[in-house]
């Protein structure tokens, strides 16, 4: 299996768990939503529903494969999906923690770009 694929497994599978396990919540009034696009390589999962008469999108986390690394550009996870993917054998200098600022990313155990 080539490392594209490696990725592409490792975060559905990530995030589906993600989904699985809220969607299964009593107390859930939003929708939870699972977006992945291989030929793009971008993988969404975020909730939508209404407050009061206005629409709520909200991005829980946002990955994409660029430069044949993970780029997390939101995580608003507990355990933190950088971990998750590291727990399947993902390399931390494969990972770029892209919601850091770029001068800020070398003072992380992840890579930088």
């Amino acid at each position: 299996m080539d490392k594209l694929e490696q990725y592409q497994i490792a975060i559905k599978q990530v995030l589906t768990e993600y989904h699985n396990w809220v969607s299964g919540a009593a107390n859930l009034t939003d929708e939870s939503c699972l977006v992945s696009d291989d030929n793009n390589h971008h993988y969404i999962w975020c909730f939508l529903g209404w407050d009061e008469k206005k629409r709520t999108n909200n991005i829980q986390v946002n990955v994409r494969i660029k430069n044949d690394r993970i780029w997390i550009e939101e995580d608003w996870t507990e355990e933190g999906i950088a971990n998750e993917l590291m727990k399947l054998g993902i390399s931390n200098l494969d990972i770029v923690l892209a919601f850091h600022p770029p001068d800020e990313r070398k003072y992380t155990e992840f890579a930088i770009a």
